[in-house]
């Protein structure tokens, strides 16, 4: 229990209006947990760099590592070009902040719709560890006669094996955590990328008589994509490189019920950690109390465990799963049955209720 400072940037779009029902959420749970609140709110995304041409100044960059956690909305404008926002706000925050575990929950809630035949929350439950700072992402490469037919392009990927060891012992000790079958898949794809995926291979063999008890798997990645679909239930905790991350949680998401429901973090465990709904900001649902908030609740929750609130974290995730399981008729924007705002009251009553009788 404790009092905690949180930096809230609500961003584009929908993001103020899921945002508002994750911070309403978090409220919900605060008296009867003991929490206390700190939040400061931050304007970064498309309409302050369409003002000024700021993105992420320095100076908010300062202020944000002197916060327990941030909570972001959304980042995305139309009328702002694709990446600008992305790379100057969000890829920025996660390297300058050294958050180099992207931590994706991937749970069928009961109740929730999956695209899997014969599937269930007993089937669909486990979490990717994305490697967040290095890889394909670190920005290395260039190009050579850029414009003429002659054109050369080249995007390295960077691998260290510090970067490698930080994840793999996160991913290992979340294994330990995790009351389940403690089991550990490494994915890359050693057959190929003969340098990168042989250093992560290596590492893994290297760390795992560490952790005894927990079971090691590897898979290729064009494999695992297979297997998501077909088996999710072999999957417990998943650890891989920040490109293959980026797209076998998109995966995930979707064998959980959609982008609604799909929240993650940017985790750095000895900093400040970054937690976010997975889907963008919908342009075209601002405003209309439409879209589905469960995704943003639970991004409040994954940064209610960070903080050590793992009770009320337990609450809200059991809130959660009543609510969509008992109020709503789908996860789909627009056919929910009850508007945005409507939901985050009947996860916060929830919520509010589980707490208070923990």
């Amino acid at each position: 229990m404790g009092s905690h400072r949180i930096a809230v940037i609500p961003g584009d779009g929908i993001g103020p209006e899921v945002v508002a029902e994750g911070v309403k959420v978090l409220e919900a749970v605060a008296g009867p947990a003991g929490i206390k609140y700190d939040f400061t709110y931050y304007d970064l995304g498309g309409e302050r760099y369409l003002r000024t041409g700021e993105t992420l100044p320095d100076s908010v960059l300062a202020e944000l590592r002197q916060f327990d956690a941030i909570y972001l909305g959304a980042i995305g404008h139309p009328d702002v070009a694709p990446g600008i926002l992305e790379k100057s706000i969000l890829l920025r925050a996660r390297f300058e902040l050294d958050q180099y575990i992207n931590l994706r929950p991937v749970v069928l809630y009961p109740g929730v719709e999956t695209p899997l035949k014969d599937k269930g929350p007993q089937d669909i439950d486990f979490v990717v560890v994305r490697e967040n700072t290095e890889g394909m992402y670190g920005g290395a490469g260039g190009f050579h006669k850029h414009g003429t037919p002659d054109e050369v392009a080249v995007q390295t990927s960077i691998n260290t094996r510090k970067g490698v060891d930080r994840c793999l012992k996160f991913a290992f000790e979340l294994a330990q955590k995790r009351q389940k079958v403690k089991k550990l898949t490494l994915v890359a794809k050693t057959n190929v990328l003969t340098y990168a995926s042989n250093l992560w291979f290596r590492a893994f063999e290297a760390m795992a008589p560490r952790y005894p008890e927990i079971t090691t798997d590897y898979a290729h990645v064009d494999a695992t994509c297979m297997w998501f679909v077909k088996n999710p239930e072999w999957f417990d905790v998943v650890v891989t490189d920040n490109l293959f991350g980026d797209i076998i949680t998109d995966l995930g998401a979707i064998i959980q019920g959609g982008l609604g429901v799909a929240a993650g973090g940017n985790i750095n465990p000895e900093g400040v950690s970054m937690f976010e709904p997975i889907g963008g900001s919908a342009p075209k649902y601002t405003g209309l109390q439409v879209v589905n908030p469960i995704a943003a609740i639970a991004a409040a929750q994954l940064l209610l465990e960070q903080l050590g609130e793992a009770g009320a974290a337990a609450a809200v995730e059991d809130a959660i799963k009543k609510t969509v399981s008992r109020d709503m008729k789908s996860m789909a924007a627009g056919h929910m049955g009850l508007s945005t705002g409507q939901v985050g009251d009947r996860v916060a009553r929830y919520a509010a209720e589980s707490v208070s009788s923990r």
